[in-house]
């Protein structure tokens, strides 16, 4: 099977070539795509070097699948282009999560929904990958109503230039090429993605409207704050939760054990509780911090934490392209 990754050499590229290894997916040729700048650069995969081509050659080659981790622009410009020869576009960028003719999807979630017709196929966000994992088997148990959601995500969910500045403040240094408008070592921002008009930020209003569309469910009402912490790797959030249907905790518990997807991390009183440092390198959605909100009916309050990089991006798309292939769509 010849598999396409656009976007090879950047972090989230890289990881999908590390995921599509470990879980050994049927690649037969591989065929990494990068900048014009990187063209002929060799990139390492399952014991051999394959050279970076341009976007023109791997359309030409006609890849069964394309993995897309490139930025929106070059999205929409070249998923088309992929589509036209009969690839399937797994695409990691914002560029068709909401675009009514996409379908969104999280595997463990939604995968039933896709169709040979699907040939250009959106990746959610990290940030809402991991939040409807974790949801998506208490839903359909208690019902949903409302979600207020804060997150506390790692720099790495912004790329190479964050982590460099991280880094270089935390040695003591001025960033020499800052990745964001204040420093982020010994801070937190609360300010991930670009302001829109009513004061909520665009990442924000991804978990607003990605969440409705991935559960197809548009009653159910979401408020975020998303924040960036100086974390290297994994996303954490707090989610409080109101239900339709009264619960009880062992029964919660029990409902997260069972889901697909999910690792309960839940023995407070032992401090065992999901942290982005235990989800490094790993594909669960670590869930803890379970308990009732004591100061309205039918709420749970709980903790979800995830590696960015692997489920909240690579992994997800590269179970996508499990999927495909399993149930013969591609």
């Amino acid at each position: 099977m010849k598999i396409a990754v656009v976007g090879a050499t950047g972090l989230v590229g890289t990881e999908m070539l590390k995921v599509l290894a470990e879980r050994q997916f049927p690649v037969t040729e591989l065929l990494p795509v990068a900048s014009a700048k990187s063209v002929g650069q060799l990139v390492h995969f399952q014991g051999k070097d394959y050279p970076v081509v341009s976007m023109a050659d791997a359309i030409a080659a006609r890849p069964a699948i394309a993995i897309f981790s490139a930025g929106g622009g070059v999205s929409l410009e070249f998923a088309p282009q992929f589509a036209e020869v009969g690839t399937v576009v797994v695409d990691n960028s914002s560029a068709w999560r909401m675009d009514a003719t996409k379908k969104l999807v999280v595997p463990e979630v939604n995968a039933h929904e896709l169709t040979k017709d699907d040939k250009i196929i959106a990746n959610p966000n990290c940030s809402t990958i991991q939040l409807v994992v974790a949801l998506n088997d208490l839903h359909k148990k208690y019902q949903a109503k409302r979600l207020v959601i804060s997150t506390y995500q790692s720099v790495t969910g912004t790329g190479k230039k964050a982590v460099d500045q991280l880094m270089e403040e935390r040695a003591g240094h001025t960033a020499s090429n800052p990745a964001y408008a204040h420093p982020i070592d010994l801070n937190v921002l609360p300010h991930i993605d670009v302001f829109q008009p009513n004061g909520y930020t665009k990442e924000e209003l991804k978990m607003v409207n990605e969440t409705k569309k991935i559960m197809s469910d548009d009653s159910i009402r979401v408020t975020a704050t998303c924040v960036r912490v100086p974390v290297m790797g994994g996303h954490s959030e707090s989610v409080n939760v109101e239900f339709a249907q009264d619960f009880d905790l062992a029964d919660v518990r029990d409902v997260l054990r069972h889901t697909a997807g999910v690792e309960l991390v839940d023995e407070p009183g032992q401090n065992i509780y999901p942290m982005p440092k235990d989800s490094h390198g790993r594909d669960a959605v670590l869930v803890g911090r379970l308990r009732r909100d004591e100061t309205q009916p039918n709420t749970l309050n709980m903790w979800i934490v995830a590696d960015n990089l692997r489920k909240g991006a690579a992994t997800n798309a590269v179970q996508i392209a499990e999927y495909l292939v399993a149930n013969g769509l591609v």
